[in-house]
């Protein structure tokens, strides 16, 4: 039986002074009674997500099984809570000597861990079962895993632009839609889109980019997504838009295009998912599908520095399996080697917190329909996801960089003006 108080457990691994009131199921509470955020753990099987999973993946396994729930903020949009906590680094880390007394405390038999949620991917170590890591089925199943959720839930949380990447606002009070029209046109006009060139896009999506090329830029465009469902999604709108004489989406690899010399290559949140010693490759194979003289531009997702690291255990395990970032600079030194010449690169950081705001903002307005859609735990997961995410680009712990490079020839001509014109 327990001797000590769950929520005095909890409250004593939470930094001094946070004005946060926590609830348990045996009944204890700690913390201010007025203050504006609390968290309940609502049950047993919660206190055995926490006791054996430390850290960020038992705090979600418990919230993810609605075992974790809170007060002060609506279950889509935990921002308020996990601003208030992540904006201190003054957490209590029990020595071994206390986790010990802890545990003794609350009762050896919450050691034995509950089955992770059903949104959980496996672990690392058990993936080797589906492949080495970025081999061809393990990639397909990972983007599987996060892609092919619901084409419905990801219309109400994108919105219409059914866009899953950085937004870039060309005033502080665009609206989303605004901004990620501006963010394609951005691209496009980087890469000098003119009437009549080819377009390959890698890991398209829905197709965003495709049919903004083809409609506004009169460009023959093709498309390549891992994801099934992305790609019926993008063809039917390619053919409701009128678009088939100029764009196409594929439900293929992108190392499978057959095809080369293309004018211009967009790569929009791809190489997050290529892993870091695969750069080369990657970028190796999109310099020898550009044409002589041909623009890449590479969008993605970035570290504050340059070494390499791994996810953690949340988003490994229910957000982007397999993932790794590194720094700008590893990105522009890769593309370098691989032939590729640097010709300008900007980082949309501060874009991509508004943009995960303006995503939490539709999953609150549409939250019944996503738990009707998707059940009430993938929802709580992404309100998690995005708002942890949002923070993180808020922190700069993360960041978002394009990168503008041409296949510059032999001779030293790479068709690149001498000022950029866009």
């Amino acid at each position: 039986m327990s001797t000590i108080k769950i929520a005095d457990a909890l409250s004593g691994i939470l930094p001094e002074g946070l004005s946060v009131r926590i609830t348990a199921y045996d009944g204890s509470a700690a913390g201010p009674q007025d203050a504006e955020i609390g968290i309940e753990l609502r049950s047993e099987r919660g206190l055995r997500y926490l006791l054996t999973a430390p850290g960020d993946l038992g705090m979600a396994r418990a919230w993810v099984a609605g075992d974790l729930t809170g007060t002060g903020f609506h279950p889509g949009n935990i921002y308020p809570l996990l601003d208030l906590m992540s904006s201190t680094d003054r957490w209590r880390i029990p020595t071994a000597r206390e986790a010990l007394e802890l545990v003794r405390g609350l009762g050896w038999e919450h050691l034995n861990p509950p089955p992770p949620p059903p949104q959980e991917h496996l672990p690392r170590w058990r993936r080797v079962m589906e492949g080495l890591r970025h081999s061809r089925a393990r990639d397909a199943e990972v983007i599987h895993h996060h892609y092919d959720v619901s084409n419905r839930f990801y219309e109400m949380v994108l919105g219409p632009s059914m866009t899953y990447t950085c937004a870039v606002y060309p005033t502080a009070d665009a609206t989303l839609e605004q901004a990620q029209e501006h963010k394609y046109d951005l691209i496009a006009r980087k890469l000098d889109l003119q009437p009549g060139q080819r377009l390959l896009d890698v890991g398209c999506g829905w197709g965003g980019m495709v049919r903004h090329a083809a409609k506004h830029y009169g460009v023959k465009a093709l498309g390549v997504t891992l994801s099934r469902e992305q790609a019926d999604w993008a063809k039917l709108a390619i053919d409701r838009e009128g678009l088939g004489d100029l764009a196409e989406v594929r439900f293929m690899d992108y190392r499978d295009v057959a095809e080369g010399d293309f004018d211009a290559i967009s790569s929009i949140g791809l190489t997050e998912h290529i892993g870091i010693q695969n750069y080369p490759a990657y970028f190796a194979s999109l310099h020898d599908k550009l044409k002589p003289h041909g623009r890449l531009l590479n969008h993605c997702i970035t570290r504050d520095h340059n070494r390499p690291t791994r996810t953690g255990a949340f988003i490994d395990r229910y957000i982007f399996p397999d993932g790794e970032l590194t720094g700008a600079g590893t990105v522009i030194a890769k593309l370098q080697d691989a032939g590729l010449e640097f010709q300008h690169a900007e980082n949309f950081r501060t874009h991509y917190a508004k943009t995960l705001a303006g995503w939490v903002d539709n999953l609150v307005e549409h939250w019944d329909e996503c738990v009707a859609e998707v059940g009430e735990g993938t929802a709580r997961l992404w309100g998690l996801y995005l708002v942890g995410s949002r923070i993180g680009f808020e922190r700069n712990d993360v960041q978002l960089t394009q990168v503008l490079a041409t296949k510059t020839t032999d001779d030293g001509t790479s068709g690149y003006p001498l000022r950029h014109t866009f």
